[in-house]
Order: structure tokens, then sequence, then C-alpha cells
């Protein structure tokens, strides 16, 4: 069972709250319905009035904002994406859009904001915090697992099962045609998708962004595999790496080995959508619930996550600006498993 250990306790605040809004913001993860209902139905049971606000912050200060009640979040645990949308708002980076945004709040007696999304969330998120005193926490809602302060964030699980089930179907088509397909993923500038599923999928090489992989490298791989006469071949590419588009890295080899049958897959936007498993249903309910209780204990300024299965809350500051490192030993196995 998850119980609460507080990584950091942060200087509580004496009063009580008694009005809740919600958002998720920046890119969509499967789960976040869940950690919506969590925050709502945990709200509603201890007597205090829960709001979501849609379309993230664009929606706080367009004023978009409603009551939720228990059946505003029935039916949609099982369901991917974010009903209350998720939107990137440029006018919420000035002062003058979170201070828009704040004076929609208050005017509902909203005093607490509990924020469902990644670093770009929660770097807003900490902003109207310090600008407008509104007692804030954050839940890591984002497929590319990089927010320190947390194991797992809210998707990842999700985003690799669906990639292990697509290169799986690409793994059929390469044996049956000896081929090489360089698969991209989701990261941004964090390879964990890649790493993740790149042993899970037997790749050949996974190229990261915290890798500075060279050409020679991928070349000694695919030697190495042509002297086995494997049969199919599957490179991960994580995007943000060092060694460019996956297009370009697949020309190169191209170049490189005339002989080889060279394909590129692009799983896109595939990786954010799907019925969320069922880790990141419980992990989203789990952090939801635990975001309502840090607000009624007086936590602020602080993210919910789990870190050996225990429930912690790290500050904003932290999980913004500090990262955690890849598994050096997992990609030592990767690479071992692969050969």
């Amino acid at each position: 069972m998850y119980y609460l250990h507080l990584v950091t306790i942060f200087a509580t605040m004496s009063e009580e709250i008694n009005n809740i809004v919600v958002l998720t913001s920046g890119g969509d993860a499967p789960g976040m319905n869940a950690a919506i209902r969590a925050v709502t139905r945990t709200a509603l049971y201890h007597g205090k009035k829960v709001f979501g606000a849609y379309r993230g912050y664009e929606g706080m200060i367009e004023d978009d904002i409603v009551e939720l009640t228990t059946d505003s979040v029935k039916h949609i645990l099982a369901l991917g994406g974010t009903f209350l949308k998720s939107a990137r708002s440029q006018e919420f980076r000035t002062p003058e859009g979170r201070a828009k945004a704040a004076a929609n709040l208050k005017k509902r007696n909203i005093d607490a904001l509990v924020v469902i999304g990644g670093d770009g969330s929660f770097t807003g998120a900490l902003k109207i915090a310090e600008e407008h005193n509104i007692r804030v926490i954050g839940v890591p809602g984002t497929i590319d697992n990089d927010l320190y302060g947390t194991d797992f964030t809210i998707g990842y699980d999700t985003a690799t099962n669906t990639v292990i089930e697509s290169v799986d179907k690409i793994r059929d088509t390469a044996s049956s045609h000896n081929r090489l397909f360089f698969v991209e993923v989701m990261g941004r500038d964090t390879g964990y998708i890649a790493a993740s599923t790149g042993m899970a999928t037997g790749a050949l090489s996974i190229i990261l962004p915290e890798k500075k992989s060279t050409y020679d490298d991928l070349f000694e791989d695919l030697r190495k595999a042509q002297a086995k006469r494997k049969t199919s071949n599957i490179v991960m590419v994580a995007e943000g790496n060092h060694l460019g588009d996956i297009f370009e890295i697949a020309q190169a080899v191209k170049k490189e080995f005339p002989s080889i049958d060279v394909k590129v897959t692009n799983l896109g936007h595939t990786q954010r959508g799907g019925s969320p498993s069922t880790n990141d249903r419980v992990l989203a309910s789990v952090l939801g619930f635990y975001a309502v209780k840090g607000l009624m204990e007086g936590q602020a300024k602080v993210m919910t996550g789990m870190i050996n299965q225990k429930v912690v809350y790290t500050p904003l500051s932290e999980a913004i600006s500090k990262t955690t490192d890849l598994d050096e030993e997992m990609l030592t196995i990767a690479r071992i498993l692969a050969t």
C-alpha cells in the first residue's frame, strides 16, 4: 500500500481552504482524467467546493471556470486525454495575464489550485502562487517522466505500453522483409520512453538525448548485427537526441550501408492517446487524493509524487529545476541483451 512520507516539510499555512480549482495544462497524458476525478471527489468528501478550469491557464484568464460535482467526473476514469481540455497560454506567461486569472479565482473565493501537468505548468503555478498568495499543489502529468520528485509521472506507463505494442507489430514486418526500422518516440530532451521501450522490445540500439552517441557507435552496432545475420533490427530514437532528425539518421545509415532496407516510423501523438493503464489510474488516483489532503494540511508550492511506493511532497522549485538521471545499469543491460 502507498503511505505518506514527506521528502520535505514546507512552512504550512494556518488558514483553512474552502474552494479548490483544478486544471490540466501542457501536453495531455493518459490518467489526467483519473487525477481530476480524485481531486474532485476527495475535495467534495471533505466538504470543500471544487471547480474546474477549462483549457488550463487560458480558461482561468477567460473565466471559463465551472463548479464540479460527483456527477461531473463519473465515467471518466477510463478515458484518455483530459475532459477539462488543455492549452498552452502565452498570456499567462505575463504578470498581467496571471493577474486576470487570479482575479477570476478570487471572485469565486477560490483559495487553492491543483495543477496537473509538467514543468512548464508548474512554473506558471509557482508564479501565481508567489504573486497572488494562492495555495498551489502540482500533480505530475506528463508522458515524458521527466520531473524530479517522483519515480513515475502520470501517463508514462500507458505511453510506454503503446510504444511496445506498436514496435512489436513493426518487428513482424521487419522480420518478414529483413528490414531495419528506425522508430522515433517522444520525450522532448529526455530519453526515458526510448530507454525503457528499447529494452522491452529488444532494440539493437537506443539513441538518447542524455548520451552523446556517434554515427560510429551506430554503424558498429549495425555491423555486429550483419555479422550475426539478424533478420530484423529496431533502432529506438528519442526526439532531442544529438544525432539529429530521425530521417537524417536513416539517410546516413543508408549511405553507409546501401544494401540495407531502411524504414522510418515516427509514432508521434499515438503515444499520448488511449485508455490509461492500471498503473496510471492508480497513480493518478493516489496523487490526486494526496494533493487535496496536502492542501488541507497546509502544504503549498509542492508537487505530489511517488518514490519507492511512498507518497512524497517535493517543492515545485526543485521539481522544475532538478533532473533524475537515467539508470546507467539499465542501459548497459539493454545493450548486452541486444547483442
